[in-house]
């Protein structure tokens, strides 16, 4: 449903037992918002529906940031693993269908590093296995001060391989080791420290705090996010030499950009700029 703004609100997805509550976009902002009781799980049906929501807001000009929480009492307890045992009894024993999940899983993961815009994970409670996974893949997080995380796979018989590739490269490998040795959960105060998330903030303004948060990003303009977000990441896989190369280069095309030419005649006229994209 539009507004008079050109803003799109409450979107609800179709069947009461959808995934997702919600996702409304506003003033540049989507919120897709988890709902898959009781935990949460990134079950196939909640991957897949978080990709289609991820594809969608690529071809939405409206859409310049997103953010992704939750509705339940904690953020995602990771893959389902009742959904994954009940193919035990397949003729291979599963193997399909578990191939099947974590591919699935990788493309949603890589879905959120390589999509054109920022995402944003706002965690209020746990956040474990792939549920930490999906926090760490989000270019950044703010949680509540309520919130824990912990990649326990380990203390089942099941290393957290997978969410060991999104925590490594956000955390230390020494801390990124210690989480997924050990199983134990760490608090918010620790996630700040070891870089898993952003920001803590009290429970209670978590909402709007990372409202606020996503705003602020919104109000650039969207070929610099998207142009910065893959630099990002591409300079990060390269070598010194490399990686200045790239990014000179990255420079250069920016500067050519309109919106780059709007930027920087709005500051010398000391006036708000207009971006078009381009």
């Amino acid at each position: 449903m539009r507004n008079t703004m050109g803003e799109v609100h409450a979107i609800r997805e179709d069947g009461p037992a959808s995934p997702i509550l919600a996702h409304d976009v506003s003033e540049g902002v989507l919120r897709v918002t988890m709902q898959n009781a009781p935990a949460n799980a990134l079950s196939i049906v909640m991957m897949q529906s978080l990709l289609n929501h991820l594809q969608a807001a690529r071809e939405n000009n409206s859409v310049r940031v997103i953010i992704i929480d939750s509705a339940l009492k904690l953020f995602s307890a990771g893959h389902d693993l009742k959904e994954l045992s009940s193919h035990r009894q397949d003729d291979d024993r599963g193997r399909a269908f578990f191939e099947k999940t974590m591919r699935l899983c990788a493309e949603l993961m890589q879905a959120i590093v390589t999509h054109p815009k920022p995402v944003i994970a706002g965690v209020d409670g746990l956040a474990t296995a792939a549920g930490c996974q999906l926090v760490a893949s989000c270019d950044l997080a703010v949680c509540s001060d309520k919130s824990t995380f912990c990649t326990p796979g380990v203390n089942i018989g099941l290393f957290c391989s997978t969410p060991m590739v999104a925590l490594s490269r956000n955390v230390s490998r020494k801390q990124a080791m210690e989480m997924l040795l050990t199983g134990e959960t760490i608090d918010a105060s620790t996630a700040r420290e070891f870089g898993l998330v952003n920001r803590v903030v009290p429970q209670e303004y978590l909402n709007q705090i990372v409202r606020k948060y996503a705003q602020a990003i919104a109000a650039k303009s969207p070929l610099v996010l998207k142009i910065g977000k893959e630099a990002f990441y591409k300079q990060a896989e390269m070598d010194l030499a490399s990686a200045y190369d790239y990014t000179a280069q990255v420079m250069v095309e920016n500067m050519l950009a309109r919106d780059a030419e709007e930027g920087i005649n709005a500051f010398i006229e000391k006036r708000k700029p207009e971006w078009t994209g381009e």
